[in-house]
């Protein structure tokens, strides 16, 4: 990994950090991304919304 590269951005952030709303914003997805994997796990997930085939359709193409 190119650490003086993350260094420079944490310096950056240090200097300019980002608004209350970006930080908000961030840990609203990832709360609404951990509900969604819990809704999933627990097996609330409706069928509708699952894809019949995966990632990259994985059926025969005509």
């Amino acid at each position: 990994m190119n650490n003086m590269g993350w260094l420079i951005r944490a310096a950056r952030w240090v200097r300019n950090p980002p608004s209350d709303g970006r930080v908000a914003l961030v840990l609203g997805l990832i709360a609404f991304a951990l509900v969604i994997l819990a809704l999933e796990w627990l097996g609330w997930w409706p069928e509708a919304l699952t894809l019949d085939h995966g990632r990259g359709g994985g059926g025969l193409r005509p």
